[in-house]
């Protein structure tokens, strides 16, 4: 199943493609005021990939049908993780990448990025792909399917940057769960920046100008 998806260039022939995945509920339009706010102009024109993920009953929301990469089954999030759902998005996220090689953007040039459980699909899925990414962005979520990542890790994207932030007050995602998994990450070696911030869930303007000077380093 291909992802509709929202395009914004900054300028003709894109040299580099930055795809964010939003959060449950949400669609694609949720961020396209990053492709505003943020100042590339250094690193060249950029592609903005906004994908608008499936609709799907949704157990945590009692079964109503919203956009979600993949179903919420109780508040813990890890200890009953939908598999089946994170591993089909993942292949879809996947085939998005595939894209922006195909229209001339290598995957060195490609940074994936998420909110909530957008963040948790860019981790699945960048840390897993088999070839190397500018960067990998983490906002206010989590790293599902934590206890399989050492055996399915890609070693193209073992030393690809993370950039995780997230609200210390956050009611969604906690922030214990977040730390925990910025501890497991580091654990396996990967470079990671890691921002909190006072806020709950979700993206602060001292979060933009971070992620923005990150951005202009691994896209330099």
């Amino acid at each position: 199943m291909a992802l509709d998806t929202i395009d914004i260039e900054t300028g003709p022939n894109p040299t580099a493609s930055i795809i964010v995945l939003h959060g449950l509920g949400a669609d694609g339009n949720d961020f396209v005021p990053f492709a505003d706010e943020m100042d590339l102009s250094s690193v060249g024109p950029v592609r903005w990939v906004f994908p608008h993920a499936p609709t799907m009953p949704v157990t945590i929301n009692g079964g109503y049908v919203m956009r979600a990469w993949y179903d919420i089954l109780g508040m813990d999030l890890v200890q009953r993780e939908d598999e089946a759902g994170l591993r089909r998005s993942q292949a879809m996220v996947q085939a998005l990448i595939a894209s922006e090689r195909a229209r001339g953007v290598p995957a060195h040039r490609i940074v994936l990025a998420g909110f909530s459980q957008g963040c948790a699909m860019a981790l699945l899925t960048g840390l897993r792909h088999d070839e190397r990414l500018a960067g990998l962005v983490g906002m206010s979520g989590y790293l599902p399917l934590a206890a399989t990542l050492a055996a399915e890790r890609s070693s193209a994207n073992a030393d690809v940057p993370i950039f995780l932030a997230h609200g210390r007050s956050d009611p969604v995602v906690p922030y214990g769960r977040a730390v925990a998994s910025r501890d497991a990450l580091q654990a396996l070696g990967y470079p990671l920046e890691w921002h909190e911030y006072p806020m709950q869930h979700a993206v602060c303007a001292q979060e933009i100008a971070d992620l923005n000077r990150w951005l202009l380093r691994v896209l330099a």
